[in-house]
């Protein structure tokens, strides 16, 4: 049995988000430990995504809070 390719039209869709990170992309930008990022998301210290047991970073955000961690020293 053939398919229509009408049946299941294809709707262009331009994803414009950022790519994330994951634990060890992240920590390596801080260059610290993953489990030490990890840490600190479960914290609420640095904003994070957890997806499963996954934690998931943007570099957007891990920048946003060094340069506010810098801009308090």
């Amino acid at each position: 049995m053939a398919f229509s390719q009408t049946a299941f039209p294809v709707i262009p869709v331009k994803l414009d988000f950022e790519e994330l990170l994951d634990s060890e992309q992240a920590a390596a930008l801080l260059k610290i430990h993953p489990k030490t990022l990890q840490r600190m998301a479960r914290a609420g210290q640095i904003q994070a995504a957890q997806i499963g047991r996954l934690w998931r970073f943007r570099a957007s955000q891990i920048d946003a809070w060094l340069k506010r961690r810098t801009e308090a020293a």
